[in-house]
């Protein structure tokens, strides 16, 4: 009766935190909130000056007394104080009015973290504002979300393409049965362009652009016609600001690491898999999901490299969030999927 109650008073929310973005469903609404895991803080009084993407549009644009950083690094949280303190601000969002009692939260976290990370995680959200805290595994709330059958003996495997990690598990019977967890993602990509850029062409470019030119002209395969661009960023050797026109063909090149280590890692995880389920997998190929499996010609890339068929879903940027939010609306049913983390 008393968990009646509680359900009745209060919003349950389930939390993609991810390195680039956080997405926040609450239960009986979907997707409330989708927001650039970024804060921005004053120096001075260390009170929040903005969160979200308020704060991203001031990357490498603050004053000296205003510091805006992102609180996750590599798919885990690198500072703990930050972090709490964007939960706290995302969840108030997403509670809107309601806030008679602590919510219920699901978080889904890279399978490859440490206890000490899945702790830390646990403790933001719970200082943050939760009544209980459940985290679950990304590569298997992506899996539910896109509708596989994770809880049959057929082996399904995926593909989440994150902005720190690349999460790479084959899923039976509602557990990881061999996983592959690398952390590279989206910010290794655009890191590499901004090298690439300032190796070459001596131009030193923010991580904003960075991010542009890999959406406007990146790739990981050739293209059926070859793009450019246009990008603005300031002269190493002259220091003074320079226009540049860069080609899809040397962005491919400058991507080519990072992209080949998700490669190697999925070849990995196919060596590991159990033979039975590795036919599962020749039949029902490989979903990719999550915003770095928008890289153009990526599938074609896997495709050649694994001689496997290769499933992009239609939205990979909400499964993650979407799963995790079907785990919630039926927490007991999904029960052995979760990773039971402060249920005091």
């Amino acid at each position: 009766m008393m968990k009646k109650m509680t359900s009745w008073f209060s919003n349950d929310v389930a939390i993609d935190l991810g390195t680039a973005n956080t997405v926040v469903h609450v239960k009986g609404q979907g997707i409330v909130l989708n927001e650039p895991s970024v804060v921005a803080v004053d120096n001075h009084t260390h009170k929040v000056v903005a969160v979200g993407n308020d704060a991203k549009a001031m990357l490498g644009k603050t004053p000296d007394h205003i510091t805006a950083v992102r609180p996750l690094k590599d798919g885990v949280i690198a500072d703990f104080e930050i972090t709490e303190i964007m939960l706290r601000e995302f969840i108030k969002k997403a509670q809107n009015k309601r806030r008679f009692v602590k919510p219920r939260i699901v978080i889904c976290v890279p399978s490859g973290i440490t206890e000490v990370e899945k702790r830390a995680v646990r403790d933001s959200a719970q200082h943050a504002g939760a009544r209980e805290v459940y985290l679950v595994a990304e590569p298997i709330a992506a899996a539910i979300g896109v509708g596989l059958p994770v809880s049959r003996p057929s082996g399904n495997m995926i593909i989440d393409i994150g902005g720190g990690t690349t999460e790479i598990a084959v899923i039976a019977l509602d557990g990881i049965v061999c996983d592959t967890s690398i952390r590279v993602g989206g910010d290794e990509m655009d890191e590499a362009i901004v090298q690439h850029i300032k190796k070459t062409y001596n131009l030193l470019v923010g991580d904003l652009t960075a991010e542009n030119v890999k959406k406007t002209i990146g790739s990981a395969a050739p293209l059926p016609e070859e793009l450019e661009m246009e990008i603005k960023g300031r002269d190493l050797v002259a220091g003074i600001p320079k226009t540049l026109r860069i080609s899809s063909v040397e962005i491919r090149e400058a991507l080519r690491e990072p992209v080949m280590q998700i490669v190697e890692a999925l070849k990995l995880a196919l060596e590991r898999c159990p033979p039975e389920l590795a036919a599962d997998i020749v039949d029902r190929g490989i979903v990719i999901t999550g915003g770095g499996s928008l890289l153009r010609e990526l599938e074609t890339l896997l495709k050649e490299e694994t001689n496997l068929p290769i499933n992009t879903v239609d939205d990979p940027l909400s499964c993650v969030v979407l799963g995790t939010g079907k785990i919630l609306d039926n927490l007991e049913y999904y029960d052995k999927v979760l990773i039971p983390a402060g249920r005091d």
